[in-house]
């Protein structure tokens, strides 16, 4: 029998209809076989984050189960930004789509490709505001999630843009 893993993942937007690319982007993964969508945060506007000079973002945040390993659940999220446009020439700039693995319960690793938990996470608000409310008992390195949000600066830039109904 394979593993199933709970898997948090960061999604944003900054380019073109960013509500929209991101409902398709949230549709297309749960449209996989092996991909269990279980939660979606609200959505955030939120200032760039390290090349600051681009425009506003959209943020949010899921909660997946699945059979598939990281690195396979990595190349299903890559393939969905590049059927959704998305453009790695810069470093942080500009992205029609942004899913990043942040953390598979269970999972540590540090590769090239990929790092779990995501080594930037836990420093973001965007990332932590919509985590914290789809996972607000989510523990990373003995902490609670709540307690690194309390540390971020940039927790007061965000603005919520849209509240999702949650269904279950």
């Amino acid at each position: 029998m394979k593993n199933r893993y709970e898997c948090y993942i960061s999604i944003g937007s900054n380019m073109g209809d960013k509500e929209a690319t991101i409902r398709k982007a949230i549709k297309m993964l749960a449209a996989s076989d092996k991909i269990q969508l279980e939660s979606v945060s609200s959505f955030y506007e939120t200032p760039p984050w390290g090349k600051t000079d681009q425009p506003l973002f959209f943020n949010g945040a899921l909660r997946v189960s699945t059979e598939l390993e990281p690195m396979e659940l990595l190349r299903v999220c890559q393939d969905i930004e590049q059927q959704l446009g998305r453009d790695r020439h810069t470093h942080w700039g500009p992205r029609t789509i942004d899913l990043d693995l942040l953390y598979i319960d269970g999972v540590e690793m540090d590769t090239p490709e990929l790092t779990l938990p995501h080594k930037h996470m836990l420093d973001r608000a965007f990332v932590l505001v919509p985590l914290s409310e789809i996972a607000p008992g989510l523990r990373i390195k003995g902490k609670f999630i709540g307690e690194y949000l309390m540390r971020t600066r940039d927790k007061d830039d965000m603005l919520l843009i849209k509240r999702i109904r949650q269904r279950k």
